[in-house]
C-alpha cells in the first residue's frame, strides 16, 4: 500500500493595512527584496516567470512561473527548493506549488499561504518541515516589513 502525500503546508498572517499594500509585496520584484528574498523578477500575467533568488538561509534560486494571479486577491507560482532537496523537489513533475490568497478581516487582510506538492517518506517530510519553517519566518517577515514601510 502506498503511502499517502503530506498535507499541504498551510500558514497564516493578518496584516492591518490595506489589500494594495499587501499584495504589491507579494509582487513587486523591489518589494519582495525587501522581506522575502535578495532578487526577484516578475512577469504581469499567468505563464510569465517568478523567479527568486535567495542568499540565506543558503544561497540558491526558484526559477518559478506564475500559475495563478488575481490583482488584490492572490499569486500562484511553481517552486524550485534550495539545493539540499533539489534531487527531490526540483525535477520536471515533481514541483511543488505556492499559492497566497488575501482576504479581509475584521483585523485587517489575512494573508494565507499554502505550499502543496508534496510526497511521501522521510525525504519529504525533511523537505516539508524545512519549507514550514522558512515560509513561516518569511511571512513574519513580510507583515514587520509592510508595517515598517507603512508607518516607518
Amino acid at each position: 500500500m502506498a503511502e499517502e502525500a503530506l498535507d499541504p503546508i498551510l500558514i497564516q498572517v493578518t496584516v492591518p493595512l490595506p489589500v494594495p499594500m499587501i499584495y504589491a509585496a507579494l509582487t513587486a520584484p523591489d518589494q519582495l527584496g525587501g522581506w522575502l528574498c535578495e532578487r526577484a523578477r516578475v512577469g504581469d500575467s499567468v505563464g510569465g516567470e517568478f523567479h527568486l533568488a535567495f542568499s540565506e538561509p543558503e544561497a540558491f534560486e526558484s526559477p518559478g512561473r506564475i500559475l495563478q494571479r488575481t490583482a488584490d486577491l492572490d499569486i500562484g507560482f511553481s517552486w524550485h527548493a534550495p539545493s539540499r532537496f533539489a534531487e527531490l523537489m526540483n525535477r520536471p513533475g515533481s514541483l511543488s506549488h505556492v499559492y497566497v490568497r488575501l482576504q479581509e478581516s475584521p483585523e485587517g487582510v489575512d494573508v494565507t499561504l499554502e505550499h502543496s506538492g508534496w510526497g511521501s517518506g522521510d525525504a519529504w517530510e525533511e523537505a516539508r518541515s524545512w519549507h514550514f519553517h522558512f515560509w513561516d519566518e518569511r511571512l513574519g517577515r513580510l507583515k514587520d516589513y509592510l508595517i515598517r514601510t507603512a508607518y516607518g
